[in-house]
């Protein structure tokens, strides 16, 4: 039965890396000593050992463990022997094309179907969805497909933005590039704003957090989602 936490970023302003999510990691990592991370998607191009170093110094704090998947000779065995699995955020352009280059894509969606608790976080929950095609990050490499995990049956926006009024930008919204996506796609895209996750029980998922979520269906106004909707139906 799958079983993820899919949140919109991995730390708030103001706060620690990951400090406004440890509560309910340690109850969602409680039958796991030692998390497996994939730092592939480096943001602002750190070592993959930095961005590991990062992530457990987060986990020290629940006392748990942290292995990086780049440390493994095979990382196709690391995942499939994982008590638990966590990308983080950063490039979704680079952390897809690793996961193509290491032959993993597939071998990582399936040992989430199997069970292994997942985390994700921006770039780590963009690739929860049906593809990665409604990233905000930069193309800075190029990705042999879009196709990504599809644990969900919809595509995620992190870090979504609202327009802000008071601006003088007149610059592209969120909202205007998800509707250029919806003229050529018809996948419904889940808008998710920081501090807001996704928690995922076999099919089931349910908007958690503080903050709305805004829907995006093709042909339809967006819709604004409370805290605690199911979003299990949609499709």
């Amino acid at each position: 039965m799958k079983n993820l936490i899919i949140a919109s970023t991995s730390t708030l302003h103001g706060g620690g890396y990951l400090d406004y999510l440890l509560p309910e990691l340690e109850a969602f990592f409680k039958d796991c000593n030692t998390i497996l991370f994939i730092p592939y998607a480096r943001p602002g191009g750190i070592s993959h050992d930095d961005y590991t170093g990062r992530v457990k110094s987060a986990f020290a704090n629940i006392n748990k463990k942290v292995r990086g998947l780049h440390e493994f000779d095979s990382p196709k065995e690391a995942i499939e022997n994982a008590e638990a699995i966590f990308t983080g955020g950063g490039n979704t352009f680079l952390l897809v094309s690793q996961l193509y280059k290491n032959k993993v894509m597939d071998i990582l969606a399936n040992a989430v179907k199997s069970g292994i608790p997942y985390l994700g976080t921006s770039a780590g929950s963009n690739i929860t969805g049906l593809s990665m095609q409604t990233t905000n990050d930069m193309p800075i490499v190029y990705p042999p497909s879009f196709q990504t995990l599809g644990l969900m049956p919809f595509n995620l926006n992190p870090h979504y933005l609202d327009a802000d009024l008071q601006s003088k930008h007149m610059g592209e919204t969120r909202e205007t590039r998800i509707k250029e996506f919806h003229q050529f796609n018809n996948i419904p895209v889940l808008g998710l704003r920081e501090g807001s996750w996704l928690e995922v029980n076999g099919e089931k998922i349910t908007l958690k957090g503080d903050l709305q979520a805004r829907l995006f269906l093709h042909n339809q106004e967006p819709k604004e989602l409370e805290t605690g909707s199911d979003l299990s139906g949609l499709k």
